[in-house]
């Protein structure tokens, strides 16, 4: 018995479980642990009150669609937007037509000012036909292209003298032979007729591609030019009752008159050599202008833009559709 401390039959004393010694050591110290976070503590609950919640959107609730009914505009309301969209693009265009008037005028008075005016044909002063072009080799033509346009205006030139000369010779022609009159009558045609043609058709628009490189007149000037090349060898072998002082014309001549028969083959000397030089011609404007850079491609852009830019073709479309307009008023 003596080896018992405590007595079995005495009431158990009480043992407290927070007096262990490992509890009070670890509750003693400051030092806080993430193992003891307490979920349920004070110092959490604010926190938690803090917190704002977003309530749930509500859905509005659904409407049955109304379908609208269709309202088409009548056929007053649509012609009176039409005739109001022709009437605004003919404003447009009075408006553009007016400022090329304007820039036109302004280009004019530059000219006056600087003293470019028009310089051929040149006639005197007290001519009461004023020059209608301005020319000038120098100062409008590139230098690399200055002597193929020279030699273009020269061959202008020859042309003229020729036809001059065809009327004289079948001039002389129909004196000896009255059957010739139609020769005679036909070479004052083709000389009233290839004079002016010629300068506007094709040394003109030679004249202006050198000048500002100009893809249009440069094939505006080959259409032309290569017609007149045919020209030339038609009137060169002078095919009888066609009004030219070819070779077969003098040729035909020369039992019969040979003075005349003379004259009509110098003629047709001159149509050979033009023939011979518009040859060589074309074929140098050409070289000319596989360098120049020029396309079909930039030929209809000029045209295009030429054709729109035109104060003619403005004022024609512009009286179109307002003729237009007025006709579909009238009928609504």
């Amino acid at each position: 018995m003596s080896a018992f401390v405590n007595n079995p039959f005495v009431d158990p004393v009480e043992v407290n479980p927070f007096q262990d010694p490992a509890v009070t050591q670890v509750t003693s110290t400051g030092v806080d642990h993430v193992e003891e976070f307490n979920p349920f503590s004070d110092t959490n609950t604010g926190d938690l009150h803090d917190v704002t919640t977003i309530p749930a959107t509500t859905t509005p609730s659904s409407q049955p669609a109304v379908l609208q009914p269709s309202v088409e505009p009548s056929p007053q309301a649509t012609a009176a937007a039409a005739q109001a969209n022709l009437l605004k693009q003919q404003e447009e265009l009075e408006k553009k037509a007016a400022e090329l008037d304007r820039k036109e005028r302004e280009l004019q008075s530059r000219g006056a000012a600087t003293g470019k005016e028009n310089n051929w044909p040149p006639l005197p002063k007290s001519f009461p036909i004023k020059p209608c072009f301005y020319q000038d080799f120098t100062e409008e033509i590139p230098l690399e292209y200055q002597k193929v346009s020279k030699m273009m205006y020269y061959l202008w030139m020859l042309e003229c003298v020729t036809l001059f000369l065809n009327v004289l010779a079948c001039l002389a022609l129909f004196t000896v032979a009255s059957s010739y009159g139609t020769d005679f009558g036909l070479s004052i045609l083709w000389f009233i007729l290839f004079t002016p043609c010629s300068f506007m058709c094709w040394y003109r628009p030679v004249y202006k591609a050198f000048k500002s490189d100009s893809s249009f007149n440069f094939f505006f000037f080959f259409f032309v030019f290569f017609i007149q090349v045919v020209v030339f060898i038609i009137q060169s072998v002078g095919i009888p009752k066609w009004g030219n002082s070819g070779w077969i014309a003098a040729v035909a001549l020369i039992p019969t008159n040979i003075a005349v028969a003379v004259v009509m083959m110098v003629v047709a000397g001159l149509f050979t050599i033009c023939a011979v030089l518009s040859v060589i011609l074309l074929k140098m404007v050409h070289s000319k202008y596989r360098r120049t850079g020029a396309s079909f491609q930039k030929a209809q852009q000029e045209f295009s833009q030429g054709v729109v830019t035109n104060r003619n073709f403005q004022n024609a479309a512009a009286g179109a559709a307002s003729s237009a307009a007025q006709g579909a008023f009238q009928r609504n």
